[in-house]
């Protein structure tokens, strides 16, 4: 009787629930790892392509253009002539590409 319960109980790890747990593993992979590091990589690719002049939002919502560009930092001059330093990573891809898209009338 002991043995039967030992038995049954060191076998709960078995083949199916290996190949269930690497199936997870790579649906999990492919839905939010692999996004996410592509994200990444297009967000670094648009801030190393920045030059002066460029129209750009700031992460924290500030418009402007691109007035001088240092190795990590930028000015940008806004609306009423202000100059404000930001680092580079505060540019927001999304919204900076929204801003520099022609809008199509109807």
């Amino acid at each position: 009787m002991t043995a039967t319960i030992l038995l049954q109980a060191g076998g709960g790890l078995g083949y199916q629930q290996l190949i269930m747990f690497g199936l997870i593993a790579v649906v999990f992979y492919f839905f939010m790892i692999r996004p996410q590091m592509k994200k990444q990589k297009d967000q670094k690719k648009y801030v190393d392509e920045l030059k002066k002049g460029d129209k750009v939002v700031t992460t924290a919502g500030i418009h402007g253009k691109i007035y001088e560009i240092a190795d990590t930092t930028f000015l940008i001059e806004t609306e009423g002539g202000g100059r404000i330093r930001f680092d580079k990573s505060a540019v927001s891809l999304e919204a900076s590409k929204a801003l520099n898209t022609p809008v199509v009338n109807k």
